[in-house]
Formats: structure tokens, sequence, C-alpha cells
């Protein structure tokens, strides 16, 4: 995105000067940023799939142990995290929104009712389709599958009672 700002005049000879391509900034309360450079310091793709796919397979790992309140906050994670990408990558953004609408959605569903063997349904279903846009856009090495250990080891995935 950028501005154009209207002629002015040259400090020295009182002429029009050349227009001059400025980007817009935006101060914040540690420096002042072009949205280029704020561009810039996102997370790309990988690193935001990296958390997705972190997240996803907690998802499971919470409901296998019977935890469904953390499976439906890491598969919240997964899905705002999938929806931040479809705002950054818009060319992701309907395959994103398709995904999230249909298969996560339902998925959602299911942890909300504690349904098991739908959850279990809809996983292996969701893992399949993440699978299939991987290959959809050129990245058929990225294959999802369900972790045997959970990535996150010092939480308790355990249904049982809070202090």
């Amino acid at each position: 995105m950028s501005a154009r700002r209207a002629p002015c005049r040259s400090p020295d000879s009182g002429s029009l000067g050349r227009q001059v391509l400025q980007l817009p900034r935006v101060r914040t309360k540690h420096a002042e940023l072009s949205l280029d450079e704020i561009g810039d310091a996102l997370p790309g793709t990988g690193q935001v799939m990296a958390s997705v796919s972190s997240c996803y397979a907690m998802c499971w790992h919470a409901a296998d142990g019977g935890n469904w309140d953390l499976a439906a906050y890491y598969l919240r994670r997964t899905r705002s995290l999938l929806r931040g990408l479809a705002v950054t990558r818009p060319k992701y953004a309907d395959q994103i929104r398709t995904y999230d609408a249909g298969v996560l959605e339902e998925l959602y569903e299911a942890v909300g009712a504690r349904d098991r063997p739908a959850f279990d349904r809809l996983y292996q279903r969701a893992t399949h389709e993440a699978n299939t846009y991987h290959v959809e856009t050129g990245h058929a090495y990225i294959r999802w599958a369900r972790p045997p250990e959970p990535p996150e080891k010092g939480l308790d995935l355990t249904g049982g009672e809070q202090p």
C-alpha cells in the first residue's frame, strides 16, 4: 500500500518539485514503522503452519485424554491461526474459509458435544483434507499425521479434577 503526496515546492527554488513517493508510517510506543516494515515483521506461512500443526495435534491429544475443554481451546487456536493466515496470505483465503466453515466447524461441534466417535472420524477427515490442500498448493511433501506424543509435554491432558 502506498500513498502519493501532492507536488511540493522545493525549499531552495520555490518551483514545483517532483512528486515524492512516501509510504505511510505507523507510530507505536516502540518505533515508527512503514507498512512494509510491519509486513516484513509478520510471521511467514511456514511459521504460522508450524503453530497450526502443533495446536491441531494438541487438540487430538487433549480429546484423547478426555480434557475436552483443552481440546476446544487448541481447536480454537488452530482456527484463529488459520484465519489470520487467510488475511496475511490471501492466496489461501478461499481454501482456508472452506476448510474452517466445513470440517473444522463440524469438528468443533463434536468437541463441544464431547462426542469421541464423531471427533475421531472428523479429525481424520480434517487431516485428510489438509493433506489434500497441501498437494493442491504445491506442498505435497507436507503430510499431517497424528503424532504419537503431544507436542507440548507439560500439560495435563486428562479430564481430571481441577485444583
